[in-house]
C-alpha cells in the first residue's frame, strides 16, 4: 500500500509539494486543524481544492492568506476577546 510519505520520496526534498492536507496545511501555518477549520470556515484561509473528493489546499494561497493576517498590535478585526 502506498503511503503519503511514499509518494512525498519522489520528489527532491527540496521541492515541497503544491498541495496540503488539511493537517499539513495546518501544521503548514502554525495552527491546529480544528484552529484552520476555523480559519477556513471565516475567510482567513482559503477553501480547498478538490481532487476527485479530497481536499487539498495550494500553497501557494496559504502563503498569500498568511501573509493577509495582520501583525500582532494591529487592528485585528479577527480578536474575538472582550
Amino acid at each position: 500500500m502506498t503511503t503519503v510519505q511514499d509518494r512525498r520520496d519522489v520528489l527532491p526534498r527540496s521541492l515541497p509539494p503544491r498541495g496540503l492536507s488539511r493537517v499539513e496545511a495546518a501544521a503548514y501555518i502554525g495552527v491546529s486543524p480544528s484552529i484552520f477549520d476555523q480559519m477556513v470556515n471565516d475567510g482567513r484561509m482559503p477553501k480547498p481544492k478538490r481532487i476527485n473528493s479530497k481536499p487539498v489546499w495550494d500553497r501557494f494561497k496559504l502563503d498569500e492568506a498568511f501573509s493577509s493576517l495582520p501583525d500582532e498590535g494591529a487592528d485585528n478585526p479577527w480578536d474575538f476577546r472582550v
